[in-house]
């Protein structure tokens, strides 16, 4: 796929393309069948039922020799429905339309394969076809130069999901675990859902606001939180790039609130959903403004100029959530309906690649050789 070239509707690219990601998709799926100890995440597994997962893989195969068959039909190309088909073949050959669910031991380690799918799935579903036909951007591809680096992230913050989330809960055990907080739990559990929700929407966004304007403002942190914004192409994967010193840092601060005020299931479980999806779309490739709602909850408009890649834009926008709360504090910035006319960091050089990037900020600078970046640190 050319790197300049957008995919068009009626082409057959795709449908083919589809039918190329549903395939993959089943037969990964296959993996957390077999082995769903090693693979599955024990949170979702008790959410979705197997009947559900068995259904959705025969689903998919269906799903996926149906979009191979339009891709032949309006390309009258056989490449991409081919690859389609037979990574479906071997699908079936695995036992895609046989394999069940069982009972699964416990076991002290696992990785997120279950929850990386079933995310992958919804957020493409979402993603890709409000940037296929609203988007911000109408020259950039899907397939730009460094998506497959984003993806690599986006696979790897979601395999290791037991990893990240052990880790970045320590902090708040460590110093919080001491106190009693039993009361301070029903209190807050006995508060009307949209109260509660609202709550923990408000205080993990503040948390979350200085940890980030302290990743912006100090000279060291930077340097890995500069992976983020490295990105030029802006897109629904452009949120994944994370470096894993940002992440430990970042949600380490956002779960305090949630420990400390110790909110219901419910309420816990609808703000990691809500988070999960307007996370990816505030990166989002998508010139939707969202009317009114824009100055209630952060847009991609909103988060596109906190991106921006002009040194005179630096420092605004830093809440993930509330755009008020920028304003409390002197950071927000919104005009009108103007976009910014680029993104990334422009006085920055950064390798290319997962593995590179995650290893770069450890050893030198993106900006310079001597670290003399203070002026510039203020982003």
């Amino acid at each position: 796929m050319s790197p300049n070239k957008r995919l068009k509707v009626g082409q057959g690219q795709i449908s083919g393309y589809i039918s190329i990601f549903l395939s993959i998709l089943v037969l990964l799926g296959i993996f957390c069948f077999r082995y769903p100890e090693q693979l599955t995440t024990p949170e979702f597994r008790a959410i979705y039922t197997k009947e559900s997962m068995e259904t959705l893989m025969a689903g998919g195969i269906i799903a996926t020799f149906f979009f191979a068959l339009l891709s032949l039909i309006l390309s009258k190309r056989i490449k991409w429905a081919l690859i389609g088909s037979g990574i479906a073949g071997i699908a079936i050959l695995l036992g895609a339309f046989t394999v069940e669910g069982r009972a699964v031991e416990k076991t002290s380690w696992h990785f997120g394969l279950d929850w990386m799918l079933l995310d992958l799935l919804l957020m493409t579903a979402i993603f890709i076809p409000l940037e296929l036909f609203f988007p911000k951007n109408k020259s950039q591809t899907k397939f730009h130069e460094e998506w497959r680096t984003d993806l690599m992230y986006f696979v790897i913050s979601h395999l290791f999901i037991q990893f990240f989330g052990i880790v970045t809960q320590k902090p708040a055990v460590l110093f919080f675990g001491w106190i009693g907080l039993d009361k301070v739990h029903d209190w807050v559990q006995g508060l009307p859902f949209l109260l509660a929700l609202f709550l923990a929407f408000f205080t993990t966004d503040l948390f979350q606001y200085w940890a980030h304007r302290f990743f912006h403002t100090r000279v060291y942190l930077w340097r890995f939180h500069s992976i983020h914004h490295s990105t030029k192409s802006m897109d629904w994967l452009a949120g994944s790039r994370t470096h894993f010193m940002d992440i430990f840092f970042t949600r380490a601060m956002t779960f305090i609130p949630l420990y400390i005020l110790g909110f219901s299931s419910t309420v816990f479980n609808v703000y990691i959903i809500f988070i999960a999806i307007h996370a990816v779309l505030i990166h989002a490739n998508t010139r939707v403004n969202f009317g009114f709602l824009k100055y209630i909850f952060t847009t991609p408009q909103y988060h596109h100029w906190h991106h921006c890649e002009d040194p005179k834009y630096y420092g605004h926008n830093f809440a993930s959530i509330f755009p008020f709360i920028d304003m409390i504090f002197g950071t927000y910035y919104l005009p009108g309906k103007k976009w910014p006319a680029g993104t990334g960091v422009h006085e920055a050089q950064y390798p290319k690649g997962f593995v590179k990037q995650s290893i770069y900020p450890f050893t030198k600078s993106p900006f310079d050789t001597d670290l003399n970046m203070d002026e510039r640190s203020e982003r």
